[in-house]
């Protein structure tokens, strides 16, 4: 399936020097939901209650969660609280591309280009903890020359650099 344009972009979700702005995170969130349904339907996987409630709950922000954060928000909702439940909806969305796993802080987030072929590097702020989503694409192909004399075939790289955003920064924090 190709994957459908962005209609009207979401300059907060899309742009990262944006995405640490205040701005209306609806669009982007119910966006993103919705091609990541139509994802799962094209594909002909289950996207579940549980599934698409996590991915509801990564939409909610721009920050990393943790899988017992959204364990408890899954069982105060009557979801069930066994860590099972969590990590199994997580894993799945982010085999499909849905969602990102944030390494540094054992956590995830949405992928806000569900179904578009991206490399993301997630730039992270060290004091709110918001994440954007950025394009990594020439710091992959760097890392793809570097491995080359080696012989080494680049598969997957995670890509996460920590700093400030803009108002941390001038918070001074």
């Amino acid at each position: 399936m190709t994957p459908r344009p962005h209609a009207e972009p979401c300059p907060g979700c899309q742009t990262p020097d944006l995405a640490f702005a205040t701005h209306d995170h609806s669009h982007c969130r119910s966006d993103a939901l919705a091609r990541a349904e139509e994802l799962a339907a094209a594909r002909g996987l289950r996207f579940t209650p549980v599934r698409r409630r996590v991915l509801e709950i990564l939409l909610e922000e721009h920050k990393a969660m943790g899988a017992y954060f959204v364990l408890n928000r899954l069982a105060a909702e009557g979801f069930g609280n066994q860590p099972p439940v969590a990590y199994r909806a997580l894993e799945f969305l982010e085999d499909q591309g849905f969602a990102h796993r944030i390494r540094r802080l054992n956590a995830f987030v949405a992928c806000m280009h569900p179904g578009e072929a991206h490399l993301p590097a997630f730039l992270i702020c060290r004091a709110c903890d918001v994440v954007a989503e950025a394009p990594a694409t020439p710091v992959i192909e760097a890392l793809q020359r570097a491995a080359a004399p080696t012989g080494f075939a680049l598969e997957r790289a995670n890509i996460e650099a920590v700093g400030l955003c803009p108002a941390c920064h001038e918070a001074g924090q």
